[in-house]
């Protein structure tokens, strides 16, 4: 009796963590087949950005100048690194001209900050940063409204892609 209840014990303790021991992609996976709109997202980010979104990371971090969105693969991946890093140019030119019909395509909407963000285009700046596995984008600014617009942006990021931030 008391192996069955150490077995039951077990198993409850395995699915209270929620898939804290499976891997970041079989997550997201779980995470999509309990969320049509999540899948949805995943799907349309792999024909925005290139790369699978099931393997790769996202982070969206508030900072007080701005905010930094980082995309890494979550496995060596040469051709997956340089996707990356070629959508990430791609976006700063978009972004710094004003330009955010990408991230509406991906969310099927507009997304949060986006109209402060292309208003106050000259009062940001986004710098592309390579990393080990992908990219990131650093955006920064002076302007408090700016700020503000980075931060609700992010935040929105962050929450549909149920990402992470440093």
């Amino acid at each position: 009796m008391r192996t069955a209840a150490a077995a039951a014990l077990i198993v409850l303790a395995a699915a209270c963590t929620d898939g804290a021991t499976l891997s970041s992609a079989a997550r997201r996976r779980t995470l999509a087949d309990r969320d049509s709109a999540f899948a949805a997202v995943q799907s349309r980010g792999k024909q925005a950005m290139g790369v699978d979104q099931y393997t790769s990371t996202h982070r969206f971090t508030p900072l007080p100048d701005g905010g930094r969105i980082e995309l890494q693969r979550d496995q060596v991946d040469t051709s997956g690194t340089r996707q990356i890093r070629q959508h990430m140019t791609q976006i700063a030119a978009a972004f710094q001209s004003g330009n955010f019909e990408l991230p509406g395509f991906v969310h099927d909407r507009e997304v949060p900050g986006t109209t402060v963000m292309a208003a106050k285009r000259d009062a940001i700046t986004y710098t592309v940063e390579p990393l080990p596995g992908g990219a990131a984008l650093r955006l920064r600014t002076g302007d408090s409204d700016a700020i503000q617009a980075i931060h609700a942006f992010l935040a929105f990021q962050r929450a549909d892609h149920h990402a992470g931030a440093h």
